[in-house]
């Protein structure tokens, strides 16, 4: 019934301002409009974190664009979206949240091959400035290293 889809929203300041621990992928709770705007590829995960409201995980700041076809009951733009995971992986980020220094963070927003929206956050660790610094030069020198082999 559905195809592969192409759609992958990624977080790249994520992976550079963050080094991730862990992985998990959680669903979301979203209107129809906002799953017709992902659809079309129009969301957008910058500035986007995870906090605990209530012992249930929202994702905070995620822009997904009004629905052109919409109608007056066009979602908001930037609201708190549920997310729905297990009760053992939110004890467990809960968890690990309350140690100093780990937050929960947006990488990539995704549809499944049944057609739903995906999102995968990560348990991270921020990042110091020279790591960040060490992650660039690792990056410049694979590059480097590619573009010589492919001579």
């Amino acid at each position: 019934m559905f195809k592969k889809s192409n759609i992958l929203i990624k977080n790249k300041r994520a992976t550079f301002d963050y080094e991730i621990e862990e992985r998990f992928v959680a669903g979301l709770q979203l209107f129809g409009t906002e799953i017709k705007s992902i659809r079309d590829g129009k969301a957008s995960l910058v500035d986007t974190f995870c906090s605990f409201i209530n012992n249930e995980l929202w994702v905070r700041n995620m822009h997904i664009a009004t629905y052109f076809f919409g109608t007056y009951n066009n979602h908001e733009v930037r609201r708190d979206r549920k997310l729905l995971l297990t009760a053992r992986e939110l004890k467990k980020l809960a968890k690990a949240t309350k140690e100093t220094g780990y937050t929960i963070v947006p990488t990539k927003l995704f549809i499944t091959e049944k057609g739903l929206a995906k999102i995968e956050i990560g348990l991270a660790r921020g990042k110091k400035n020279y790591d960040k610094r060490e992650s660039l030069k690792e990056k410049e020198d694979k590059r480097l290293m590619d573009r010589a082999m492919k001579r």
